[in-house]
């Protein structure tokens, strides 16, 4: 198993961009075309992400403006199956507004070059949502070439 780990500098408040993570309305802004979710541990986590692509898994931990948890795999995925891993997204306030880090823990090692390359370009998309940027449809074949 392989762990990634991604950190963003974004200029704007932990406040505001957690509201991306825990609003079905938001998420979409930035991770997929359609969102079912209760930001609550032990809540729903399932994410479209493309019409080929869902993303399932539960919340784990959610603290308001700091942290959030949730598992991670992929609807009918041998590879990673749903909730099979795990994603906490930490929030550090910072003069220039937040540092993100984003954990993507217990994935299988072969795996981990495409999730990486699919969390980057999504974080793309979560830091211009954040900053009020509008982001283009999804867009997930130059990431599936890449991996």
């Amino acid at each position: 198993m392989t762990d990634i780990v991604i950190n963003r500098e974004i200029s704007t408040s932990p406040e505001v961009l957690f509201e991306f993570l825990v609003h079905a309305d938001k998420l979409v802004q930035w991770l997929g075309v359609s969102a079912r979710i209760d930001a609550t541990p032990g809540g729903e986590f399932l994410v479209k992400i493309t019409d080929g692509d869902t993303a399932v898994g539960s919340y784990v931990e959610v603290v308001p403006h700091h942290r959030c948890v949730f598992t991670w795999g992929w609807a009918e995925s041998a590879d990673v199956p749903p909730g099979s891993s795990t994603v906490a997204i930490d929030l550090e306030r910072t003069p220039g507004g937040t540092r993100l880090t984003l954990t993507h823990s217990g994935l299988p090692t072969d795996t981990a070059p495409g999730h990486r390359a699919g969390w980057t370009y999504f974080l793309d998309r979560f830091t211009n949502a954040g900053t009020g940027i509008a982001n283009p449809p999804v867009d997930v074949s130059p990431i599936q070439e890449d991996s």
